[in-house]
């Protein structure tokens, strides 16, 4: 099993496969989103773009 195996969910709630991305560069982060145990993630303008940033690479 690769990286490319897998699927995620993008913003829209619509399965994508990490294959779509093979030969790019892909930064994957898991923020945790909507889970409650992680007050040390406070809201910042970096990480706000840095989400829509990846947004856009899953809609795409």
């Amino acid at each position: 099993m690769s990286i490319y195996d897998i699927n995620v969910m993008n913003t829209d709630c619509v399965s994508v496969s990490l294959d779509k991305y093979r030969g790019k560069v892909l930064l994957i982060v898991n923020t945790a989103t909507e889970c409650g145990f992680t007050p040390q993630y406070e809201p910042t303008d970096d990480m706000k773009k840095i989400d829509t940033e990846i947004s856009k690479l899953l809609n795409k």
